[in-house]
């Protein structure tokens, strides 16, 4: 029988802080980005890879940080993990030039892919004994998701406004260090046999990186340039390697048999979607908020307050509940289709806009379609895994969602790039290219809900919940 950990309760608090940092990394940034652009010397096609470092190496590796922590031991990885993203940090906040920016943000990247994970399973072990407060233990640790969205939003603002954009990065140097001394409250783990697939997350991270930076740089070099067709050639051949590499290990880190779990294949394609639809539109709006309408800082993280509450709101409130009565794809499909409809209204903004016209309202409905769909996909992706391929098929969708994140933000900074993005205070054509970005971005949310309607199959119950034990391979609740 196992034993009842008296201090699970203050480890919850440490993992869910873990959580809340992790994703608030993701929304920090935004508001920080014209500073740091202007610092830096980013162009605005390339200042996209501030985000895209993170996600490109947080996604890349997330199935790793999985294995390293059944092998290793979660407290260990944990550790570890939060050493790297301090580490990351100090080094994204000394920057003085876009590359150092660059690797510092990967750096971050590689310590919430050893963390995520790692908490995940320490929390397992804390609260899996006992179904009814594990439930409230996973309920307080998704929460912590969209409240470190709806924080990082705001304090991005106030650092960038009042100190300056490496504020950003120098928070996670005293809260990393807190955690740290925090971890004794963790239940240790011991190490076991096994075999680690460090050819495969590394070709899987190299792909997903050259794919990006070609559709980057394609509309500088041309679409049919030798260099773009041999970078995208050179991306798929990686990531064909990485499936020639997991059919031939033994221990591989997506072993092809969980592609069997029923919806799983539907449930990450409607989550790539939901990513490259979903972070472009937050990544242009902030651009749209301080370079057009000339909102400072502070004003501009304020401005996106109130659509990362009502995520917090629903997706912690609503959403389970709405899944109980209808099922999670109608949830799925309304949603996306939600989600296009905010965006086609962001499409129309203008250089001359209002935020309480053109901003506030077309941004809540786009968050309400975003809180819709999240959580049914997460959890459709998983209901129907066997407990000892939960949490891999959850790590899988979870990095579905990162790849189609960084992918949808390279094309739309393309396309929005090739409409006159690029052109730093030249209203009009600024605004033409964000337009273009909002309106390529409804086109992927439609053609999410569209994929969905048609390709997941209808379900005997409503996937309300994840399995009671899912493993460790990369879980991450919650929307950033």
């Amino acid at each position: 029988m196992s034993t009842v950990n008296p201090k699970r309760w203050w480890a919850l608090a440490v993992l869910a802080m873990a959580q809340f940092m992790v994703i608030m990394d993701t929304s920090i940034i935004g508001v920080a980005l014209p500073e740091m652009q202007k610092d830096l010397g980013f162009s605005q096609g390339e200042l996209q890879w501030v985000f895209n470092a993170y996600v490109i190496v947080f996604g890349g590796l997330l199935l790793l940080g999985g294995r390293l922590s059944d092998l290793v031991g979660a407290r260990r990885i944990f550790v570890t993990g939060w050493a790297v993203m301090i580490a990351g940090s100090v080094l994204a906040a000394a920057a003085g030039t876009a590359w150092v920016e660059i690797v510092g943000r990967g750096v971050q990247g590689v310590g919430g892919a050893l963390i995520t994970p790692s908490a995940m399973t320490l929390l397992m072990m804390l609260f899996g004994h006992n179904p009814k407060e594990l439930g409230k233990a996973m309920a307080f640790y998704g929460a912590a998701a969209p409240a470190g969205g709806t924080a990082g939003v705001f304090l991005g603002g106030v650092f960038t406004e009042w100190l300056s954009w490496p504020w950003v990065f120098i928070i996670y140097i005293p809260i990393g260090l807190a955690t740290l001394a925090a971890t004794k409250v963790l239940p240790a783990v011991a190490s076991r046999r096994g075999s680690v697939d460090l050819t495969g997350a590394v070709a899987v991270t190299a792909g997903l990186a050259l794919a990006v930076f070609a559709v980057v740089r394609a509309p500088e070099a041309g679409w049919g340039s030798t260099a773009t067709v041999l970078q995208l050639a050179g991306a798929a051949a990686l990531l064909a390697f990485f499936l020639v590499v997991q059919r031939s290990v033994r221990e591989p880190l997506m072993p092809f048999s969980v592609w069997r779990v029923p919806r799983l294949g539907s449930a990450n394609l409607a989550m790539m979607l939901l990513g490259a639809a979903w972070i472009p539109m937050w990544y242009f709006l902030n651009l749209y908020l301080q370079q057009v309408l000339g909102y400072g800082a502070f004003a501009s993280g304020a401005a996106l307050v109130p659509m990362t509450l009502l995520l917090m709101i629903f997706m912690t409130m609503i959403t389970a509940r709405l899944m109980a009565r209808f099922g999670a794809k109608p949830l799925i499909v309304g949603g996306l289709l939600v989600l296009a409809a905010g965006l086609l209204w962001l499409s129309a903004v203008g250089p001359t806009g209002s935020f309480l016209v053109d901003v506030l309202p077309a941004s809540l409905v786009a968050a309400l379609g975003m809180s819709l769909a999240y959580i049914p996909t997460m959890m459709t992706a998983m209901s129907g895994a066997p407990q000892e391929q939960a949490g891999l098929a959850s790590g899988i969708v979870n990095t579905t969602y990162q790849v189609g994140s960084a992918l949808g933000l390279a094309a739309l900074t393309a396309l929005a790039t090739s409409r006159g993005a690029g052109t730093l205070g030249d209203l009009p054509a600024l605004t033409n290219g964000f337009g273009a970005a909002f309106t390529g971005a409804a086109v992927i949310a439609a053609l999410g809900g569209l994929v969905t309607l048609l390709a997941m199959r209808g379900e005997k119950r409503p996937a309300t919940a994840a399995p009671r034990q899912p493993a460790s391979r990369g879980e991450q609740v919650g929307a950033p």
